[in-house]
């Protein structure tokens, strides 16, 4: 097994006022042509949007774009002609196809936003655009792994346009959990939410991030109270 680590300061940073942004990969003004992806995995932004502020209409197309609220909520609108509000503990996924546009505000007058906004290459070009969001049971990960995304919207996950499969564990005590690949020969990205995980005995704490490569035994241990998102890709 390979491990390449990413610790949380050695990410670019965009600082706009409004939206302050970690870049695990290369994104908007930062460009590191050694973070350039993992495989699928093009972009794993950490943004923080300020009360009454947002991202106004713009567009996307051929990408899979996973966004993740970890506090408050996110008011979404497209082109498709949905307007939802996304809040911490759900899950949104875009399929962007031939083309979307879309806005993503936060209406709190006092409360910044957490979330991480994760793009996924497709597997197909030019499909049909589609949009989707669910609430997950936090309860279901509790000491295991929930797959929250998948291609085939596997025991209750989203779907997506790729062969990856995102699971979310929360520790509520020390203890180890053995992940297990979807399809053999993917790699697997791990990014800490919080908390601290050791990974075959590397030590990840928050925003830590790892690529995982030649994976034959993918032992995590947390620690009480440590988040983990579980990235499987294709290599």
């Amino acid at each position: 097994m390979k491990i390449n680590i990413h610790r949380s300061d050695s990410r670019g940073i965009s600082n706009l006022g409004w939206l302050t942004s970690h870049h695990t990969y290369s994104f908007s003004s930062y460009q590191n042509p050694e973070r350039m992806g993992f495989g699928a995995l093009r972009v794993i932004n950490d943004d923080v949007v300020q009360p009454e502020m947002g991202f106004g209409m713009h567009a996307h197309e051929n990408m899979e774009i996973i966004s993740i609220p970890l506090t408050d909520s996110l008011q979404h609108k497209d082109s498709m002609g949905n307007q939802h509000v996304i809040k911490a503990g759900e899950v949104q996924i875009m399929s962007a196809g031939t083309g979307i546009t879309h806005s993503e505000y936060n209406q709190s007058t006092t409360h910044f936003v957490s979330f991480l906004q994760i793009w996924v290459l497709p597997k197909k070009l030019d499909i049909e655009p589609r949009y989707e969001q669910k609430r997950f049971d936090v309860a279901q990960r509790k000491n295991k792994f929930q797959i929250i995304v998948s291609p085939n919207g596997m025991q209750g996950s989203l779907s997506i346009n790729q062969d990856a499969y995102f699971s979310v564990i929360e520790f509520t005590e020390d203890r180890s959990k053995d992940y297990e690949l979807y399809r053999e020969g993917n790699g697997v990205y791990l990014f800490v939410i919080t908390g601290s995980v050791n990974v075959n005995g590397t030590c990840l704490t928050e925003r830590d991030g790892a690529e995982v490569t030649e994976i034959s035994n993918l032992q995590l241990k947390g620690q009480k109270g440590a988040q983990l998102l579980c990235m499987e890709i294709p290599l």
